[in-house]
């Protein structure tokens, strides 16, 4: 059981931060014709399309992007339960708490990776990576404000640590805030 445990998680998050990661590109108005932008809204239109027709946007978030994204966190976890009960149909309004929260926790971590990211390619990339202009344009909302309270020090930019603080910070709240489901998702 594990392997499929394993197996159903990782395609479900790694789907999810790909719908997460259209909501961001919206929501920031990123490059759409940059070939990354272009990946994220090709995995994600054939479902995603037929739902904005329904769903209206507020604003620049993508609500039926979002409604998605939801869906498939609560599917996740029915999937999930329905390899470890062996097959037991039982579907509980615990599902769909779970799902938000795990919804925002996956936020978090793709926020966490975008920026690993972008640091280990700042220290091996010459800026021409059309990956790392996305990641720029989706992180540097939340690095500018830190680097007008504390600029480069000696050519350091210590923004993003900063930024990776606040996070593990929110990370260990929340988790007091939501107990220890919150490690466990």
């Amino acid at each position: 059981m594990n392997s499929m445990t394993f197996l159903i998680s990782t395609l479900f998050d790694l789907y999810i931060m790909v719908v997460i990661l259209r909501v961001w590109l919206q929501a920031a108005r990123a490059d759409f014709y940059n070939p990354f932008s272009q990946f994220i809204v090709k995995a994600t239109q054939p479902v995603v399309g037929p739902m904005r027709r329904i769903i209206p946007s507020i604003g620049s978030i993508d609500l039926a992007t979002v409604l998605f994204a939801y869906i498939l966190c609560v599917g996740k976890f029915v999937a999930l339960y329905l390899i470890s009960s062996s097959g037991a149909v039982a579907f509980s309004p615990f599902f769909l708490m779970i799902g938000a929260v795990s919804l925002l926790k996956a936020a978090g971590k793709l926020l966490f990776w975008i920026l690993i990211i972008r640091a280990i390619l700042s220290w091996v990339s010459q800026g021409r990576s059309p990956i790392e202009y996305v990641f720029q344009q989706l992180t540097e909302p939340m690095l500018a404000p830190v680097r007008r309270v504390i600029p480069a020090m000696g050519g350091l930019d210590l923004s993003m640590i900063v930024v990776f603080i606040a996070l593990q910070f929110v990370n260990f709240l929340l988790g007091d805030m939501i107990g220890p489901i919150w490690y466990q998702l």
